[in-house]
């Protein structure tokens, strides 16, 4: 076989353009320690390893929103605390306000400290998150959370139901946010009478009616108050008949049907926690209309406590009824804000725990793609030596061959 100059001198010069090539690939591979370096060294490896890719890049972004849901659940958290110590120390305040020995002016002090309380507790109430939004508005996070109708003389609730939410993980969605009605607006109110004044008939000429004992009150209120909006008029009425004698008698009827019968001295009938004071004592009936379940949020509580403080025409017994309002009502909106503070403390914990399984996935995620693109480097640097002998040997070859000549062998 007769081999010319030129096919000799191409060979020699692939064989060394191949080497180089293999070379630089093996030397690229150690550098950037993967394996494969396009699309086309393994095609099934990396349209694998692109899907890790994407896992690996959705989970830095739920981690991402982990850190901004965790801040604004811990601030939340904390302007919650904060409200419910002012309410905590209005509480107080509410009781020490029962002293009877206080007078007019040292129940103007406390009111002057509720106020300063009330002022506090709306700052907190329209609190904001750190890009400016406001936390307790629902989806209306622009707009205020509270404020004060003068026309009505009570503080307004301006934002709606919604609750902002953030992904975390796959499937997994946390609220960041609480709206005010469900925290403040949705409080109970004490459960009371339509009136304390109520309507007579017979020889009373007049009757007034207090709750005294709440809690009795409460029991009897729950389990007999009749919400049905297409109830008969006068569903919750109860008609107390009186009868003067010795001893004098009442018996309770509602609906034509006697729930409670006794006697009573003086002016007073005691029931269900209410105390009843007719004037004057005779045969006759006095009805009590049960009151609807109100909810009240806290700021026009304190409000109203404010103007039982400052008001020196009030009756003791008025004046009771205010403390007795405000203080069911500021513990009932404490209650209120520790339930939602226990609901936070479940998402933290549920962030706490998907941030710990992010973890573990991106892990896994991670050492796949590394089974499938990345480089053994004990491997790879054996691959390069041998690339490297091969480029030296082709050369060395087509040095010997590039001088060989006929006169050689003369």
């Amino acid at each position: 076989m007769r081999l010319s100059n030129n096919l000799m001198y191409q060979n020699g010069l692939n064989s060394i353009l191949n080497g180089q090539q293999n070379v630089n690939k093996a030397q690229e591979q150690v550098n950037t320690q993967k394996r494969v370096l396009t699309a086309s060294d393994d095609p099934a490896a990396t349209a694998r390893a692109m899907l890790y890719t994407d896992r690996i890049e959705s989970n830095e972004q739920y981690s991402k929103n982990i850190t901004m849901l965790t801040s604004r659940l811990t601030t939340q958290d904390s302007v919650l605390d904060n409200i419910k110590g002012s309410l905590e120390k209005a509480h107080t305040l509410a009781i020490q306000a029962g002293n009877g020995a206080y007078s007019d002016i040292d129940r103007e002090g406390i009111a002057e400290e509720i106020k300063a309380i009330q002022s506090s507790v709306l700052d907190l109430m329209n609190a904001k998150t750190e890009d400016g939004k406001y936390i307790f508005s629902g989806y209306q996070d622009n707009t205020q959370t509270y404020s004060f109708d003068s026309s009505t003389g009570k503080y307004t609730y301006n934002g709606d139901q919604g609750q902002h939410k953030i992904k975390i993980a796959a499937g997994v969605d946390v609220k960041s946010s609480d709206n005010g009605f469900e925290i403040f607006e949705k409080v109970d109110a004490r459960l009371n009478v339509e009136s304390n004044d109520a309507t007579v008939s017979g020889g009373i000429n007049s009757a007034k009616v207090y709750v005294r004992e709440q809690g009795q009150f409460d029991e009897f209120h729950k389990a007999n108050y009749n919400a049905d909006p297409t109830a008969a008029a006068g569903a919750n009425t109860f008609n107390i008949i009186t009868t003067a004698g010795t001893p004098n008698t009442y018996q309770v009827e509602q609906g034509g049907t006697v729930i409670e019968s006794g006697s009573f001295e003086g002016t007073q009938i005691k029931f269900a926690g209410m105390e009843i004071d007719i004037n004057p004592v005779a045969t006759g009936q006095v009805d009590v209309t049960l009151e609807a379940p109100q909810k009240e949020n806290v700021l026009n509580t304190l409000n109203d406590l404010i103007a039982g403080l400052t008001d020196s025409t009030i009756s003791q017994d008025d004046y009771d009824q205010v403390l007795a309002d405000a203080m069911t009502q500021i513990d009932n909106s404490k209650n209120q804000v520790s339930l939602t503070q226990a609901g936070l403390g479940g998402r933290l914990n549920t962030t706490e725990k998907v941030t710990q399984s992010n973890a573990d996935l991106d892990i896994n995620n991670k050492a796949s793609r590394a089974d499938l693109v990345e480089l053994d480097m004990a491997e790879a640097i054996t691959e390069l030596t041998k690339q490297e002998t091969a480029l030296q040997a082709s050369q060395a070859t087509f040095g010997r061959l590039a001088n060989l000549s006929l006169f050689d062998y003369l």
